[in-house]
C-alpha cells in the first residue's frame, strides 16, 4: 500500500498545476491510500467523503487555500478530545505530490514512522527564490526551510530536469554533503480530446492558459496584444485562469483598463474543463509567456490538441518545446512577445507547420508517469 499526501488538494478545488499533479497521482498510482494532515485533530488521517469529493471536482475552483468548514474543524477537535486515533493503512512507500506547510512539515516524523519503505517528495520548481520579485511575500520567506525540509525525504522526483539541477546546485551552496537521491521524472498528460485542426472562422484568438500572477509575465503580454492593436491587427486575446491577489493585481487592473478602451480582450477567470476544451477549440494557437516554470503542463496541454504555442525555449520549457509545435523564444518580453504573435497572426501558413508537427508529437500519460514514479521507488532503501 501506498500513502499520497493529499493535505492541500483535498481542501481546494482549484485546478493550479500542483493540484493537477495531486489529483492524477491519486488516480494514477496502483492502490494509493490518499490522507491528510488534520490540523484540528492534531493527527495524521484517511481523508472523509466529502475530501475526496474536493479531489474528484472537476469544475472551476475560485479559491487557492485550503477550506475546512466548520464541520470538519468540529470533527477534528472531538476527534482530538476524545483522543479517537485513525488506523492508517500499512504503508510500504509515501508519496508527497504537494508544497507542504510548516505545519504538515512538523508533522511529518510521525508519519514517516509509520511508513516501512521509501518516502519520496515531488520537487516542482524553485521559482520563489529565482524569481522572488514576481513571487508572493509569504512564498519567498518560506521556501529556503521548505529546501532543507525536504532533505529528510528517502528521494526527491523532480519535475524536470531543469528543477533536479536547481534543487541540486541549492543544497550544494548551503553546503549539503550527501543529499538523498533526486531524480528528474516528466510528468504526463490526461488524455486530450481531438480538436479540429482548423479553428473557427472569423476573428483569429490566442489564448493564454494561466494563473494570473506576476512570474506568468501577463503585463508582457498585454502590452503586446495592445501595441498589436493600435497597428490595426485584428484578433481577439482570450485569458483563463485563476488570479493570485498579490502578485496578479497589476494585470488585473491591465486587464480591466484594456477592457473599459473596447479591445477585444476576454478573461474568463478559473473554468471548468468543458469551458477549457471549447476555448482550445476556437482558438488558432496558444500564448505561454510565463517568465520560468519547473515544467509547464498548459504548453503540452495544448499541442497535445494540436494548437501551437508561443512560449520560452528556455529551463523547464526548452525542455517542453524540443520535440516541435511551439514558436520557443529566448526572451518573452513585450517585443519578443509582439514580434512573435504578429508572426503567426500573419503567417497562417507556418501556424499550420507549427500545429502540424504538434498534433505528430506522442505525449505521456499519468499513467506512464506513475509506472516511472513507482518504479524508481523500488530501487530507493528508506532511512
Amino acid at each position: 500500500m501506498l500513502l499520497l499526501d493529499l493535505t492541500h488538494t483535498s481542501h481546494t478545488r482549484a485546478q493550479t498545476g500542483i493540484q493537477q499533479v495531486a489529483r492524477a497521482l491519486h488516480v494514477a498510482l496502483p492502490e494509493p491510500a490518499g490522507i491528510t494532515w488534520d490540523l484540528h485533530a492534531g493527527q495524521w488521517r484517511p481523508l472523509d467523503p466529502w475530501e475526496h469529493a474536493n479531489l474528484a471536482a472537476r469544475e472551476a475552483g475560485g479559491r487557492r487555500g485550503a477550506y475546512w468548514p466548520w464541520s470538519a474543524r468540529l470533527h477534528g477537535a472531538w476527534r482530538k478530545i476524545t483522543g479517537a486515533t485513525p488506523v492508517l493503512p500499512p504503508a510500504d512507500a509515501l508519496v508527497v505530490p504537494e508544497l507542504f506547510s510548516p505545519a504538515t512539515a512538523a508533522a511529518f516524523p510521525a508519519l514517516f514512522r509509520a511508513v516501512r519503505g521509501p518516502k519520496v517528495a515531488l520537487f516542482h520548481d524553485a521559482i520563489a527564490l529565482r524569481l522572488p520579485e514576481h513571487s508572493p511575500a509569504r512564498t519567498v520567506a518560506r521556501f529556503p526551510a521548505y529546501l532543507q525540509e525536504l532533505l529528510a525525504f528517502d528521494g526527491i522526483a523532480a519535475v524536470s530536469a531543469d528543477s533536479r539541477d536547481t534543487l541540486l546546485d541549492y543544497w550544494r551552496w548551503i553546503g549539503v554533503k550527501n543529499p538523498p537521491p533526486v531524480i528528474a521524472i516528466p510528468l504526463g498528460l490526461a488524455p486530450a480530446p481531438a480538436a479540429p485542426e482548423q479553428p473557427p472562422a472569423g476573428l483569429p484568438v490566442v489564448l493564454c492558459v494561466g494563473t494570473i500572477e506576476g512570474r506568468k509575465n501577463h503585463l508582457a503580454l498585454l502590452a503586446a496584444a495592445a501595441s498589436l492593436w493600435q497597428e490595426g491587427l485584428r484578433f481577439e486575446l482570450h485569458l483563463v485562469g485563476l488570479a493570485q491577489a498579490e502578485t496578479g493585481r497589476a494585470a488585473l487592473t491591465r486587464i480591466r483598463t484594456l477592457q473599459a478602451e473596447g479591445h477585444p480582450l476576454r478573461y474568463d477567470g478559473p473554468v471548468d474543463q468543458t469551458a477549457l476544451e471549447a476555448a482550445y477549440r476556437r482558438c488558432s494557437f496558444t500564448v505561454y509567456p510565463s517568465l520560468m516554470e519547473g515544467f509547464g503542463l498548459p504548453v503540452l496541454e495544448s499541442l497535445a490538441r494540436g494548437r501551437p504555442c508561443i512560449c520560452s525555449g528556455r529551463g523547464a520549457l526548452g525542455e517542453t518545446t524540443r520535440n516541435g509545435g511551439c514558436l520557443a523564444l529566448d526572451n518573452v518580453d513585450a517585443a519578443a512577445l509582439t514580434a512573435a504573435l504578429r508572426r503567426l497572426l500573419t503567417t497562417p501558413a507556418e501556424t499550420a507547420q507549427l500545429a502540424a508537427a504538434a498534433r505528430a508529437r506522442r505525449f505521456r500519460t499519468w499513467t506512464d508517469y506513475a509506472a516511472d514514479l513507482t518504479g524508481w521507488l523500488q530501487t530507493l532503501r528508506r532511512t
